[in-house]
């Protein structure tokens, strides 16, 4: 089969596909690609062996550019006997689904891989929700990523029950549990060089967190807890990802990041990875929405424990109480729970074993595999 995969922006892949890239063309699969032109671009077909559409996904609505990628990936379906598109992101998935449902391919699937109307008012709100709707009448299936993300869209009514399916436990395609995020991978040495190059002392008490720097992920509260720790806890605050102009912090708390000596932000990180959550004493994510958070279950799989909120998509991403803790978003509260957390030594290994069994790349894989198989 030849299937389409359209995403907004390159960087998203490896995140959101990543070794499947190697792992259905064995079993007969033919990968394609239509995503914003980016100069990774050519150099991530090459390595992952897929062919690719440039096209512009723009994350906020013009209908010309919207228009002419439309135009297109339907060129490009057809030219390429594509028979399955696979849609991500609210943006990417709506030019996917409508592009396919023009195309009458016979399997469209969106991948709903959160809800952003969650933190927007008034019309936006309206606006985004209707979006989703259109994006989902014109998919044959729809993913969604987690069980509590599932529950949101049906308390919405963006599709009928028939449509929408999780794979597993959720996530949208897993994690490598098995050779990455393996603690027992971790070279000493390559892990002692991270250390001295942000300055992080073995009796450094590290709170990590991985992803966008942005209001929604309660990055504001977490440095507003961390000023609360006692000076004892010898605490430092690791911030892996970069800043975004949506959603974007006060200009106050960016230059706080980037100069606070407590503060180590490498910024955006592409490899090695596990080497910074082995750096982590806890992993914090604040977030006030999700789909499905998954660098809390790349901290898990390396036995670090994490603290969350309910918010849709964080609540499937521990078990209260075994592989972490649950949070407000009261500076005061994750503070507490920051403290809370290490009364629980064994937490870290009753988390890998968790995500090792429900969450690693190979199970959820073979769902994603039934789902091309399955009866459009």
């Amino acid at each position: 089969m030849n299937i389409l995969h359209v995403i907004n922006i390159s960087f998203v892949l490896r995140h959101f596909i990543g070794d499947q890239f190697f792992y259905f063309p064995k079993k007969g699969y033919t990968f394609h690609v239509a995503c914003s032109p980016s100069d990774d671009l050519p150099e991530l077909a090459q390595y992952y062996g897929f062919s690719y559409l440039p096209t512009p996904v723009e994350r906020k609505i013009s209908i010309r550019k919207d228009f002419q990628s439309i135009r297109a990936i339907c060129r490009y379906i057809r030219k390429n006997q594509i028979d399955i598109v696979v849609g991500h992101s609210p943006k990417g998935a709506m030019i996917a689904m409508i592009a396919a449902f023009l195309c009458r391919v016979p399997k469209r699937i969106y991948f709903r891989h959160g809800l952003v109307y969650e933190t927007s008012h008034g019309f936006k709100r309206t606006m985004l929700k209707w979006i989703d709707r259109v994006t989902s009448f014109c998919a044959t299936k729809v993913v969604c990523v987690s069980p509590s993300l599932m529950q949101q869209s049906l308390k919405d009514h963006l599709c009928p029950a028939s449509k929408q399916v999780l794979l597993g436990n959720g996530t949208c395609g897993g994690i490598d549990t098995l050779k990455k995020y393996n603690p027992a991978n971790i070279d000493s040495h390559k892990l002692a060089a991270l250390r001295e190059q942000y300055g992080i002392d073995e009796k450094d008490f590290v709170i990590g967190y991985t992803g966008r720097l942005v209001r929604d992920k309660g990055i504001i509260e977490l440095i507003d807890a961390f000023d609360r720790l006692p000076e004892e806890l010898h605490a430092k605050l690791l911030l892996v990802g970069m800043f975004e102009e949506r959603d974007a912090l006060p200009p106050t708390i960016q230059e706080r990041i980037k100069k606070d000596k407590r503060i180590v932000f490498p910024g955006l990180v592409n490899t090695d990875m596990e080497y910074y959550y082995a750096i982590m004493n806890i992993y914090v994510l604040a977030s006030y929405r999700e789909g499905f958070p998954i660098g809390a279950l790349e901290a898990q799989s390396m036995k670090v424990p994490v603290l969350t909120t309910h918010a849709t998509g964080c609540r499937d991403a521990i078990i209260d109480g075994q592989t972490g803790l649950f949070i407000s978003h009261d500076p005061d509260d994750i503070a507490r729970q920051i403290i809370e957390i290490r009364r629980y030594p064994h937490m870290g290994t009753q988390a890998r074993e968790w995500v090792v069994s429900h969450f690693d790349h190979l199970v959820i894989w073979k769902y994603i595999e039934d789902l091309y198989r399955s009866e459009a």
